[in-house]
């Protein structure tokens, strides 16, 4: 995406507060991300257990598949625990991210204006919906780790959603900084980097 956003800043620059914000999600984000990767990847619970059981082969142990995926749990469950903790970071950063608006920081953007161009339109319509689903993604979170156990299967399948509209956005999301940067926006990662001065009324993104 441009500089443009779903959040606007009416200064000239990004502040302090927006950059910690804003690279506070971006590496919680990517480390979440990291995590549900390696749960489906190297350290999923069957993969996991394959390595195991050749292992304790060759020391004559031999144990039930269910408990070779029982033990294989065990190990990945450092690694989730991690998932869990970055989920609360970004509950605590994403309820100040919308707390500002209150305190005439990046105030809401309606997408709807008529005065605002189709682009900007479909930029905040984006940002909307990515909120919307982040929300969600937080809220089931939150069931599945402190709710009762009879709901927390049922909200899992919603949660494990978050993988797809995650990876999306954040392709989406490089994808228009990047071009915004070679070529109508030059400088604007460095600005984000800084919160340097420019030019032009800058509108903060996440």
């Amino acid at each position: 995406m441009t500089s443009k956003s779903f959040f606007i800043n009416t200064e000239k620059e990004y502040s302090a507060v927006y950059r910690i914000l804003h690279w506070g999600l971006a590496i919680s984000f990517i480390l979440l991300l990291l995590t549900i990767f390696l749960r489906m990847t190297w350290l999923n619970r069957d993969n996991v257990a394959a390595i195991i059981k050749p292992f304790l082969a060759e020391k004559e142990i031999v144990i039930p598949q269910e408990e070779l995926i029982t033990l294989a749990k065990q190990i990945r469950k450092p690694m989730w625990i991690w998932h869990t903790y970055l989920g609360y970071v970004i509950t605590f950063l994403f309820v100040i991210r919308l707390s500002l608006p209150f305190f005439g920081k990046m105030k809401f953007q309606n997408p709807f204006n008529k005065t605002i161009s189709g682009k900007e339109r479909f930029q905040y319509l984006v940002y909307i919906i990515f909120y919307l689903c982040v929300s969600i993604s937080l809220i089931t979170g939150l069931i599945i780790d402190l709710g009762p156990k009879d709901l927390r299967k049922e909200v899992e399948s919603i949660h494990k959603l978050s993988i797809y509209y995650l990876g999306a956005y954040l392709i989406f999301h490089l994808g228009g900084v990047l071009i915004a940067e070679f070529t109508n926006q030059k400088g604007l990662i460095s600005k984000i980097i800084s919160g340097g001065n420019s030019t032009n009324k800058n509108k903060e993104v996440l």
